[in-house]
């Protein structure tokens, strides 16, 4: 934006509150949910969903958990009004289900919506009004507060009077001062109290009073400033529950719940990741599992995320961004080396899984939300020592030496450098073996075996090509390594020293493999080390082919460098 364009915009003017409570305050247990996919979602989809695709995302809310659910708009359109007869009429509607109809303050579509409730057996009749001072100057032609607040009078009085063509039905009454984040605070409690009067709430019968921030004009703590407000200020507090209908026109509409939670709200109204109007309302999905990684119970199921995803996006035909939090593809991978670093000392760590979670740049589990561990770590050229080695060990069960990572790292980020891509866990593994695992470039190992052996002594023999030459070599040592070596020596290859050595076992049958890492220095030049690796069925073969893969890559690496 240009400075010059700055001028036209004014800041939005904060809540008198000078002893607010909520900053102080914690979040201790879950608000009511209600979702309201199917109509606010639904009305912001570039090709609003079908009936039978409305009752498919239904469904899914309902095994989610949520007990609240905002079915649509019934007297907006024949497609509205036939998907909840469709609910009824199938009996799709669990009993322990409130269904949730949307109307505006006309006396035409409370009428027909009306008609859409017969047979509910639970039922929230949510009516509305625009209240603000903006659109009373706009949208109403400068109406006075008095003729916005008679709109919704009017509408209460009608829907009281209608209650009884539906014996039936179990409902609780709503109603929303629409745009509640830009009314004067003092006009919204009027209104909202001269519906009451109408209405006559009681302890035992509660209404809601949903308070939309319709569109998101201020900063989150302003908002939860008016929420403690209206909670202090409205009269007969004890009879109403406190909504939250937030959006996110400044990204920051789960914020605004948040801290409207905190100051005083009960319950909450919003859609699966956000989906709605502009850029969207609160997402349910994101707060509920805030909440989880807090150690709040939610009353909500998003063990298996990929799931709804995968139900929200045939049904509405919108995409879950690769970084939306928790659901995104790539939420919980690391490719940065030092994430991958802190997040693979992490998860080593993690030996009981009943400790509290603490892991380096995981907030949750992601097996509790049903995902894997596959996708934490991945390897492109900006990953580091760390995040290889954890893929090996996690895909393939070769636990390298710490002092291995940084060799075998840069080796694999340089391919993907090369590349210019991510390497797939398969290609890690592929390349890793071939450069360092039995090795056979310089000297071919065909056979090796041990004629004798005591505590301190090895005898054995040696069968292998040097540089395409076949050759029958004596080993002599006080192991089997050792015992090389010296046969090398004999030969005089042995350019080098042994620096370290380690071996692991994969798998825990008959057919398990022994893997060892053998790492050398160089004679000519000490700061020059090669690591190999050796797997074979038998241990100390193992070992001798790690020393020898080690030896064939310094080989290899003098060569090239002259």
């Amino acid at each position: 934006m240009k400075a010059s364009d700055i001028n036209k915009y004014s800041p939005f003017q904060p809540v008198s509150l000078k002893d607010r409570k909520w900053p102080d305050r914690k979040l201790e247990h879950a608000p009511i949910w209600c979702s309201v996919d199917l109509r606010d979602g639904n009305q912001a989809l570039p090709v609003p969903m079908n009936i039978d695709q409305k009752v498919r995302l239904f469904k899914k809310l309902v095994a989610i958990g949520f007990k609240e659910i905002e079915v649509g708009f019934p007297s907006a359109s024949n497609t509205e009004f036939n998907f909840l007869r469709k609910l009824v009429e199938e009996d799709l509607i669990p009993d322990d289900v409130t269904v949730q109809v949307l109307v505006q303050a006309r006396e035409p579509l409370i009428r027909r919506t009306f008609e859409a409730l017969d047979g509910v057996k639970h039922a929230i009749v949510h009516l509305y009004n625009s209240t603000s001072k903006l659109q009373r100057r706009i949208t109403f032609g400068n109406a006075t507060k008095d003729e916005i607040k008679a709109i919704a009078v009017n509408g209460a009085t009608l829907i009281k009077s209608l209650l009884d063509e539906v014996p039936d039905t179990n409902i609780t009454l709503q109603y929303s001062p629409e745009s509640f984040s830009d009314t004067e605070e003092d006009y919204a409690v009027e209104v909202c109290e001269a519906v009451m009067d109408v209405w006559q709430p009681t302890p035992e019968h509660k209404m809601i009073l949903n308070l939309p921030s319709t569109v998101e004009w201020n900063m989150p703590n302003t908002y939860a400033d008016q929420i403690e407000w209206f909670c202090r200020t409205i009269k007969n507090r004890e009879s109403i529950l406190v909504s939250l209908h937030t959006h996110n026109d400044r990204g920051t509409g789960i914020a605004a719940t948040e801290l409207g939670l905190l100051a005083g709200a009960d319950r909450v109204e919003g859609t699966l990741f956000g989906n709605g109007e502009r850029t969207g309302n609160l997402d349910l999905a994101t707060l509920a599992l805030n909440m989880n990684s807090h150690g709040i119970e939610t009353g909500l199921d998003f063990s298996d995320i990929d799931a709804v995803r995968k139900i929200y996006e045939e049904n509405t035909g919108m995409k879950v961004h690769e970084r939306h939090p928790y659901a995104g593809e790539l939420v919980f991978t690391a490719f940065s080396g030092s994430h991958q670093d802190a997040i693979k000392k992490g998860m080593d760590l993690r030996e009981d899984e009943d400790t509290q979670w603490a892991v380096p740049y995981l907030t949750i589990d992601p097996v509790d939300i049903g995902r894997s561990y596959e996708a934490i770590i991945r390897i492109n050229s900006q990953s580091g020592k760390g995040g290889v080695a954890y893929i090996l060990k996690r895909e393939f069960d070769y636990d390298l030496p710490k002092k291995m990572h940084p060799e075998v790292g840069l080796y694999i980020n340089g391919l993907a450098d090369q590349y210019g891509r991510e390497l797939t866990f398969k290609e890690i593994m592929d390349e890793f073996q071939k450069e360092f695992v039995n090795r056979k470039d310089v000297i071919d190992l065909k056979k090796f075996e041990i004629t004798k052996m005591t505590e301190t002594k090895v005898l054995g023999e040696i069968s292998l090509t040097y540089k395409g030459e076949k050759m029958e070599l004596e080993a002599r040592g006080n192991g089997p390594i050792n015992s090389v070596v010296y046969a090398l020596k004999q030969q005089g290859w042995k350019d080098f020293n042994v620096e370290q050595f380690r071996s692991h076992s994969i798998g825990h049958s008959s057919a398990s493999l022994s893997v060892s890492y053998v790492q050398i220095s160089l004679n000519s030049d000490p700061a020059m080390r090669f690591w190999g690796c050796g797997v074979h069925t038998s241990i100390r073969r193992s070992g001798v082919n790690a020393l020898i893969s080690a030896y064939n890559r310094a080989q290899v690496a003098k060569g090239k460098t002259g």
